[in-house]
């Protein structure tokens, strides 16, 4: 598969594949730098089928010691450079034996550790002559879990030729999402821009800077884009998609941003780190309902629970029992709604609300809450209840400061004209804090 990306590289070899820090490399310098960064891991004694960590961003260099490391078929690691504290624990969860670290200055540092991890997984990537890709979930309930890929296999989706496109790498590196983002821009001879600031204003400058054409996005950071209504300030008419996934998306967002950018286009994508990204079709720009699938993906819907069986789909977990049944489907712990061939994505099992039996779904109650005026973020959760299991409550983000017997009485007045009781808050608190984790996703805990 890499021999793909390496002819795709020298047919575009005088155009630029990346701008970092407004200077722009061509594709020549890539090919040339994955060649000098596969020298580098002969010279630190790095062997292939070794697990190595990668901590860095989407830096020229980064991308190239990615490249070089799949070429030597080893197991690789990607993490943030910005995580240091957790990084050290995933690196001996994955039993990583080298660390390659790169800075914002596209310097390297080499370090070996006395690690001996010889999992299962490991053993048949090592046997295949494959390169591996060990990614972790959020861990937000919980301890990250760490799931092997076959590397060869993820990347197989981007054989086929798409659209070009002058692209903002805005997910991270060490989420498929990113990665994703980098493999589907560079194999089909597009441009990334990288960038590290991911604030509104920053992304709006950028965009209109370097005339970007998509931008991937979490529905958390196309909220706060709308209220910081930095989009008036530049020029954005360069921007033909964007993509929105990692998190349900409220429909009132969803609506607001079609508003507001009424001639780009809006697609709804699902992907998890255990299988990779579906190619997905939106009903039309201003539905929930999406289509998923593509080659290599078949899934199905038991007991109102989203099944996805991939080609793509990883070896397992280093620490965690399989998710999948015994026919080789993955429990993606999706609930959905079915009409015909498209799916609506209701949220998480987890997050689920049991209220005296009745289910209710946060994103359901947040995207009626967002419809109010000055409210700027809702976070919906649930608390116990002696007598109902559960009661729904809400944690709002105001604009302008408002006296909470008020908001709260126009909050539950405006519920009961589009929610069911059982779905409407019992108890609301007004917080100042940003609800969002540093990957734009909804904090919930």
């Amino acid at each position: 598969m890499i021999n793909h990306f390496l002819d795709k590289f020298k047919l575009h070899y005088n155009k630029t594949f990346i701008i970092y820090n407004e200077i722009s490399y061509e594709y020549d310098w890539l090919i040339k730098n994955i060649d000098l960064c596969h020298g580098l891991l002969k010279n630190n004694n790095i062997l292939s089928g070794e697990v190595v960590s990668l901590n860095g961003d989407f830096t020229p260099r980064t991308i190239s010691m990615l490249f070089a490391l799949i070429i030597n078929n080893n197991i690789i690691v990607p993490l943030d450079y910005n995580h240091i504290k957790k990084n050290h624990n995933k690196s001996i969860l994955a039993g990583v034996k080298h660390s390659i670290s790169i800075d914002d200055l596209d310097n390297l540092t080499f370090t070996t550790n006395s690690i001996q991890f010889n999992h299962t997984f490991y053993i048949e990537l090592r046997l295949k002559n494959h390169p591996g890709l060990v990614l972790f979930t959020s861990g937000t309930s919980g301890i990250p879990k760490a799931a092997v890929h076959d590397f060869t296999r993820l990347l197989k989706k981007f054989v086929e030729s798409k659209r070009q496109l002058r692209t903002i790498n805005f997910l991270l590196f060490d989420h498929w999402g990113g990665l994703n983002t980098m493999f589907h821009t560079l194999s089909n001879g597009g441009v990334v821009i990288a960038i590290k600031d991911r604030r509104p204003q920053n992304i709006c400058l950028n965009i209109e800077k370097f005339k970007i054409e998509l931008l991937p996005a979490s529905p958390t950071f196309l909220n706060l884009l709308l209220l910081s209504e930095e989009y008036r300030n530049y020029d954005l008419s360069s921007l033909k998609l964007i993509t929105y996934g990692t998190e349900p998306m409220p429909l009132s967002t969803l609506e607001r941003v079609k508003n507001i950018f009424p001639n780009i286009k809006l697609l709804q994508t699902y992907g998890l780190i255990e299988l990779g990204v579906l190619s997905s079709k939106s009903k039309n720009d201003n539905s929930l309902w999406v289509k998923v699938g593509g080659e290599g993906f078949e899934t199905r819907v038991v007991n109102d629970m989203l099944e996805i069986k991939a080609y793509s789909a990883m070896l397992g977990y280093l620490n965690a029992k399989s998710p999948f049944t015994d026919d080789g489907w993955f429990m993606t712990g999706d609930q959905v709604e079915v009409d015909g061939e498209f799916i609506k994505i209701l949220g998480r099992k987890s997050e689920i609300i049991n209220v005296g039996g009745e289910k209710v779904y946060p994103a359901e109650v947040e995207s009626v809450i967002h419809e109010l005026d000055n409210v700027a973020e809702v976070t919906v959760f649930a608390e116990k209840n002696p007598i109902l299991g559960n009661i729904v409550c809400a944690r709002v983000r105001l604009i302008k400061q408002e006296e909470i017997k008020l908001f709260t009485n126009r909050l539950k007045t405006y519920c009961k004209t589009r929610l069911q009781n059982f779905k409407i808050p019992i108890k609301v608190m007004l917080v100042d804090e940003i609800q969002i984790t540093d990957r734009f996703k909804k904090k919930r805990i």
